[in-house]
């Protein structure tokens, strides 16, 4: 389906996997070098991996908020 395989289904990519991928599909589309049946596809792709990893920089904003308060609460991969 275009996918790069490294998003197996189950257990999303790390930060910097998806990080990596979504430069990697950047450059693919600014390139021009896909097929049309498939810019869609990946552009929908592209935005998955821009929404982790705008979630995972919030929840790690999130926990320094609450270690300035000196307040530790425990990491989740949620």
């Amino acid at each position: 389906m275009g996918t790069t395989g490294k998003a197996a289904a189950g257990k999303p990519p790390s930060y910097e996997a998806a990080l990596a991928e979504l430069e990697q599909l950047v450059a693919k589309l600014e390139a021009g070098d896909l097929p049309l049946d498939q810019l869609l596809s990946q552009y929908q792709r592209g935005a998955d991996l821009l929404k982790l990893c705008r979630d995972r920089l919030a929840s790690v904003e999130e926990q320094v908020k609450l270690l300035d308060q000196g307040v530790l609460k425990p990491w989740s991969d949620s």
